[in-house]
Formats: structure tokens, sequence, C-alpha cells
């Protein structure tokens, strides 16, 4: 009898043991998994920890502008960084009006409208006295009724020629610049319309400005 008891206890003992492992094991993987769980914190809450705790907000305006104010910092330090813009934007502004590409607006980047800048920077076109005979018809509203329909009848017969020279300039931008890019795949409408709204602007108002003179060989 007390045989079989000892080893009912021994029994008992080693099932008490094996119940304890396992507790524990469930336990740690109960933890593990929990702590795997958990979303990983994003870097702005981690920056956020790092900085500290968050100022409370201005209770009222007066000093939600004095806190307005230091985080502009100075005067002279505004002023400083609103001159330092202005160089910049200035210096930008150069940089593109002298053609370089990398300034230039999108419109106007790559070898190929440069060229086509150039071939209508280097010829005289009756297009650019578009914005001349626009301001002439806007002085003609002013005047008599008889002028003003000479004015509008010669702005037709020159708008019509215009039409015209603009679709020459269209066509021979487009063959001189297959000419000399066989290979690209600007052209067509685009470039002819950009040549033209080129055309007709006045030449001391084109941007980039004009790099070659008028009648120069390109």
């Amino acid at each position: 009898m007390k045989l079989l008891r000892r080893g009912n206890s021994d029994d008992s003992d080693g099932d008490d043991s094996k119940s304890v492992e396992s507790s524990t094991t469930n336990q740690a993987s109960s933890t593990e998994a929990v702590g795997k769980g958990r979303p990983t914190p994003k870097r702005r809450e981690s920056e956020a920890r790092r900085r500290g705790p968050v100022a409370p907000p201005p209770m009222t305006g007066k000093e939600a502008r004095e806190r307005r104010k230091a985080n502009k910092g100075s005067k002279t330090d505004r002023k400083q960084a609103s001159a330092e813009r202005r160089a910049a934007s200035a210096d930008r502004r150069a940089r593109m009006l002298a053609g370089e590409d990398k300034y230039l607006l999108p419109r106007d980047k790559g070898p190929v409208r440069a060229f086509a800048r150039d071939l209508v920077d280097a010829r005289r076109n009756l297009v650019g006295l578009f914005m001349p005979l626009a301001l002439l018809l806007i002085f003609a509203l002013f005047l008599s009724p008889a002028v003003q329909a000479f004015v509008t009848l010669a702005m037709f017969v020159m708008m019509l020629f215009m039409v015209i020279e603009g679709v020459f300039i269209g066509r021979q931008i487009n063959n001189r610049v297959r000419e000399r890019f066989p290979d690209t795949a600007d052209g067509g409408f685009k470039l002819g319309w950009y040549a033209f709204v080129r055309a007709s602007q006045l030449r001391k108002m084109r941007a980039p400005k004009p790099r070659v003179d008028r009648g120069a060989a390109v």
C-alpha cells in the first residue's frame, strides 16, 4: 500500500511539475505574442517623445502673437532671410533669362526648343506686330466710329496675314528641327505653336532672351 501511495505521489509530483512548466510556457508565449502584436511606433511619435512634452496651446490672443513672434525670430533675422530669398530669386531669374537649361520652364528645356528659339529670333516676323496692333485697337475704341471701323478692318487684314505667316513659321521650324534632330519626338503642332507664340512677342519681352541677332545664320 505504501508503495502504491508513494508511486501515486511521485506521479502527482510529475504531473504538477509538467503543469507548472506548461503554464510557464503558455505565459511566456502569450507575453511574446502581446509584445509582437503591439504596433510599431511611428517616427514622428518617437521624435516627439525625444523632444519632450508639447507646449500647451496659448490661452489668449496676446500670448499667441508673442509665441508666433518668438518662432519667427528677430526683426533683423527676418530682414536678412527676406533679402536672401530675393537675391536667390533674382539669381534664378537671371539664369533663366540667360538660357541655362537647369532654370528654364519645362516648355523651354532641351536643345530642340533652344534651336527653335534661335530660328525665330534670327528672322523678322510680321507676327511680332501683334501686340502693338492690339494696343492700337484698344486706343481706337475711344475715337470716332468711322476711325474705329477703319482700324478694325485693318486689324482683320493684319490678323489674316499673321495667321498665314504663323503657319509658315511652324512648318519651317519643324523642317529645320527634323534636319538637325532626326531622332527627336518634339515636333508637330506643339513645336509650331511654341515658335508662333515666341514670334508674336516683342523681342525685348521674350524669355529666355534671344541669343542671336536678326539676320544671323542658324
